[in-house]
Parts: structure tokens; C-alpha cells; sequence
């Protein structure tokens, strides 16, 4: 799967959940990779999807009770709209 398809994925799953992941809201890590095809977890290309999510900003990354927590951010909003969009 091609890497921008698999960086959608996990911004939809975010902006999917009730209430969505802005900011503040967040939720585990391992959550975004829960319904992707068995063979695409734990791989490197899916790892490194999400990887350059976080340098771009896209998504922030929190320690909480040991598990590492998500969140789309907020103040990239307009980007990652633009991102999903086009």
C-alpha cells in the first residue's frame, strides 16, 4: 500500500473516532493500526507512514500511562484538511 494512502488512513481513523482526536482528545497509539490488513501491522513501510506524520506535525505523540497516546494537531488543521483533500 502506498504510503500517503496508509498516512490517510490513520488522519481519518483520528478524525473519525467520536469525539474526534484534536488537540487534547487523544487516544492509543495502537488504536490507528486496529481494521488495517493483518500483513500491513508492524511493517516497516506502515511504521514509517506514520513516522513522517509526526515530523510534519501532523499528529502528536503523548506518554501516558506507559502507552503512547495520539492526537491530530490542531494548529496544522487547515493543512491536514488540504492533505486529505487532495
Amino acid at each position: 500500500m502506498e504510503k500517503i494512502k496508509l498516512q490517510k488512513i490513520f488522519i481519518r481513523k483520528l478524525k473519525d473516532f467520536s469525539p474526534a482526536k484534536w488537540g487534547a482528545s487523544h487516544t492509543e497509539e495502537r488504536n490507528l493500526f486496529k481494521g488495517l490488513p493483518k500483513h500491513l501491522i508492524g511493517r516497516k513501510e506502515t511504521k514509517d507512514a506514520l513516522k513522517e506524520l509526526y515530523q510534519l506535525g501532523y499528529i502528536r505523540r503523548y506518554k501516558k500511562t506507559n502507552e503512547v497516546h495520539v492526537s491530530l494537531n490542531l494548529e496544522k488543521k487547515k493543512e491536514i484538511e488540504e492533505f486529505l483533500f487532495n
